[in-house]
């Protein structure tokens, strides 16, 4: 929302040296977050004034081109240039090569002189060009900054500005002014006005403030202004489409008279593109007031306007020329001929208003929230009247807007107002809030005093009344956020102020730390980061694609409202995300990557969400609360990690890499870790382990992702995984982690290559070797898998280093070699291996 300073100043107490920097200072202060600065004379600088063509000589080009001669008086005749500079003329006269053809003789013009700069640094000096020597330019709104227009410069008889020569463009055009910019929160819609900002700013300085939304209404709703009939079949949420809906009709407009200079520059300054007198009109009164109106051609409407919602297979051409179809749920605005607006959203083009328009009927409505929502997303239609209905728009201003509206159309446009207005509908209950006393001092942790309850709650525009113990607090009718004793409670600390909340850490109670399974996170995160992997968190939103390979076809939770429709599924397994950190991460020229991520993943029961939401303000029952936690889905932390690029010593990673950092997260829990040969669609064929516990519990896979997955995906080849159920090994991991004693005594090696069918997998030959050697192995590791020259077709050499070490002698070379053939004997006997 930006907020050109001029106006704010209409109806706040804003200093006349305040930069659009210190009203944010100052808008911070309740909450409103800043978001840019919007100063036009940042761009533009020197001299930019008012000319006039006094003469034009068209000299066609042997390019084909014809270009102006001009001569342009810049300051009034008789009197003399005060500028002084190069290529400044001290008669006032400067000649100026001119390409555009859209004025004549006698023109007003905006003249850039030498010395001025134009936005991207363009410098304005004399220079030779088609034969003369150009001392200035005569500007287009594009180069000046202020608009698109570049097929023509700024004609200022079209502007409906006479002004005289010499006067300087800065406050002719408002270029002067400046605009803060904020965001605005979901919950605070009243502050997409002026109105609503210049509000706030008067909470956060203390100085008054002048409600635009005071004009007296004429003439009051009598029963005889343009028929209106709110028929909403089908509320949502028990609540009516529209509550409200006021009609004003001003006949006889001039559309040939152009919006006013002032109201262009605040609406440019805000945002808004100038278009024309009524659009202009129905935007700057939006902006102002934050009600959102729409105006019609009241010779095209037929007949009475009826809200209502769409019948099925109903259609409507909007505004933008594109024929939608209807849901039964949109409401209509409508008249005999049919839908001719999407209420809230946007009007209907067989209504809309034309240069040939001449009476306009003024629609100013208040519509439910969650209606206009739904249809804005369902026909993706964002307009600024849809952002304002969807954020709650203050039932009580909808007349005085479309006065401020009528007001404006006859004073600018020479209308003449309709004797009769029309008002229906109903007015909603208006909610009251018990606040007791204390809370808002127990809930925010501040002691506030009674006075500064109630003078936060009137200068908010609620009504209070009882006191002592108790407050019965109506909310004013701009802010239907506030629903109960917390919002109220939020407000008091708002208004008194944030910076006197204090900064309070908790007290852990004595005895107690970080929980077992907090420690093993802990223990496991620290461990991978030190060994040189860098933890990235990713977004939980996956593609179905993306689930049905990594997660093996496991039932996944789509998303009702997801923010794209290619992620538009809770992730089954973390990987999927993780690969697209590290594709983002190639994308910028990091090569070389080891990446890992621990996050949950969602795994749905049978059960789905629940039927019913419970409401607000009241704890849950114990069974609704067991109901809400069935339809949540189970969400099991995993361990993930991605390798692509060289290692450190500048060889490619493989898939021992991937196993590595798998036995790395199961070594610092305690959790001994079994691997064998494993398939999944996502990784490679012979190249995948399957990683479980002692217990035969599969908890995750590793080794090199599969050629086709690299290539779609833009990857490098032998890119290395893992994934792991954090959860499963943090359940198996040892309460205490007794390190092993370091023997003094010297360790005894001893290599093996065996033979062995090219179908056996290297870890189960592993684990057999460990059980045959005995209590005197203290480790086993395969460093070898060949299968070239010298071995026959179908079989594979495996070479295994065993380390013996006793813990009470030295051992000798008989009793290593004993142990040793004992792995042999034992390997033999399960695979056939046979010595090499």
């Amino acid at each position: 929302m930006r907020i050109p300073l001029t106006w704010l100043r209409e109806f706040a107490a804003v200093p006349a040296e305040a930069t659009a920097e210190d009203v944010m200072a100052e808008l911070v202060k309740v909450g409103l977050e800043e978001e840019a600065v919007h100063r036009p004379s940042d761009s533009l600088s020197g001299p930019i004034v008012v000319g006039q063509v006094i003469s034009l000589v068209k000299e066609p080009q042997s390019n084909g081109k014809t270009i102006n001669w001009c001569q342009v008086r810049v300051v009034p005749e008789g009197s003399t240039q005060t500028l002084e500079g190069e290529g400044i003329s001290p008669d006032g006269v400067q000649g100026i090569v001119c390409g555009a053809h859209n004025f004549v003789e006698g023109d007003k013009v905006i003249v850039t002189l030498p010395g001025a700069v134009l936005p991207g640094d363009f410098k304005i000096s004399p220079r030779k060009t088609y034969g003369h020597v150009s001392a200035g330019m005569i500007a287009s709104s594009r180069e000046l900054g202020i608009g698109q227009d570049h097929d023509g410069i700024v004609v200022l008889s079209t502007l409906g500005l006479d002004p005289e020569l010499g006067t300087s463009v800065y406050e002719l055009l408002g270029l002067h002014d400046q605009a803060a910019e904020i965001n605005v929160t979901p919950d605070r819609g009243y502050c997409f006005s002026i109105r609503g900002i210049a509000r706030e700013y008067a909470h956060a300085t203390g100085t008054a403030f002048t409600d635009p939304a005071s004009l007296p209404v004429v003439p009051p709703s009598d029963g005889q202004g343009y028929p209106v009939r709110i028929e909403d079949a089908a509320p949502i949420h028990s609540k009516p489409g529209a509550d409200r809906f006021v009609a004003r009709v001003v006949r006889g407009i001039d559309q040939s008279v152009p919006s006013p200079q002032w109201m262009v520059s605040r609406l440019r300054l805000a945002g808004i593109r100038s278009i024309s007198l009524p659009v202009d009109i129905s935007n700057y009164v939006m902006w102002e007031l934050g009600q959102p109106l729409h105006f019609y051609d009241a010779d095209k409407l037929r007949g009475a306007i009826v809200v209502r919602r769409a019948a099925a297979g109903e259609t409507i051409t909007t505004l933008d020329e594109k024929t939608r179809t209807l849901d039964v749920e949109d409401l209509l605005i409508t008249d005999d001929s049919g839908p001719i607006g999407v209420a809230g959203v946007m009007g209907g083009a067989s209504t809309e208003v034309s240069a040939e328009t001449t009476d306009i009927l003024i629609e100013a409505a208040h519509f439910e929230e969650v209606s206009i929502g739904r249809s804005r997303r369902r026909h993706k239609l964002p307009s600024e009247a849809s952002k304002r209905f969807e954020r709650g728009v203050d039932w009580r201003v909808a007349d005085i807007a479309a006065q401020r509206a009528v007001d404006l159309l006859v004073e600018l446009a020479g209308g003449v107002a309709d004797p009769h207005g029309t008002d229906v509908g109903v007015e909603p209950e208006a909610a009251l809030i018990e606040l007791p006393a204390d809370y808002p001092s127990a809930r925010i942790g501040l002691d506030f005093s009674p006075e500064q309850i109630e003078t936060s709650l009137r200068d908010l525009g609620a009504s209070v009344s009882g006191s002592g113990s108790s407050y019965q607090v109506t909310a004013p009718s701009w802010r239907p956020d506030l629903e109960t004793k917390d919002d109220l409670a939020e407000e008091i600390a708002r208004l008194v102020g944030y910076d006197k909340i204090p900064s309070v850490l908790p007290v852990a109670p004595p005895g107690r730390g970080l929980t077992r399974v907090q420690q093993q996170r802990r223990r496991l995160l620290q461990a991978l980061a030190d060994s040189g992997l860098i933890e990235v968190s990713a977004y939980p939103f996956v593609s179905k694609a993306a689930n049905e390979l990594f997660g093996q076809g496991v039932k996944a939770v789509k998303l009702a409202n997801p923010l794209s429709e290619e992620f538009g599924y809770l992730r089954t397994a973390v990987l999927p995300g993780l690969l697209e950190v590290v594709k983002r991460n190639l994308s910028r020229g990091f090569r070389d990557l080891q990446l890992f991520e621990t996050g949950a993943v969602f795994l749905p029961g049978e059960t789905m969400g629940t039927s019913s939401i419970p409401p607000l303000g009241a704890r849950p029952s114990d069974e609704v609360l067991d109901g809400l936690y069935d339809g949540v889905p189970d969400q099991p932390l995993h361990l993930a990690a991605v390798l692509t690029g060289k290692n450190p010593g500048g060889a490619a990673w493989d898939y021992a890499d991937a196993l590595d950092v798998a036995f790395l997260a199961a070594e610092v829990l305690g959790v001994e870790l079994l691997s064998v040969q494993g398939s999944h669609p996502a990784f490679h064929p012979g190249r995948t382990a399957q990683l479980s516990l002692r217990d035969g519990t599969v908890i995750g896979v590793a080794g090199e992702l599969h050629p086709k997955l690299l290539a779609e995906s833009d990857l490098p080849e032998r890119t290395v995984a893992v994934e792991l159920d954090a959860d499963a090994l943090f359940a198996a991991a040892a309460d205490v982690i007794v390190a092993k004693s370091i023997s003094s005594f010297p360790v005894a090696t001893q290599d093996v290559a065996l033979l062995v069918s090219a179908e056996v997998p290297a870890g189960e030959l592993l684990e057999v070797l460990r059980a045959g050697a005995g209590e005197l192995l203290e480790d086993v590791s395969l460093f070898d898998d060949y299968r070239g020259v010298g071995i026959p077709e179908g079989k594979k050499s495996l070479a295994f280093g065993l380390r013996f070490r006793a813990d009470d002698r030295t051992l000798t070379a008989e009793e290593a070699t004993e142990a040793r053939q004992a792995a042999v004997s034992a390997a033999a006997e399960a695979f056939g291996a046979v010595l090499r």
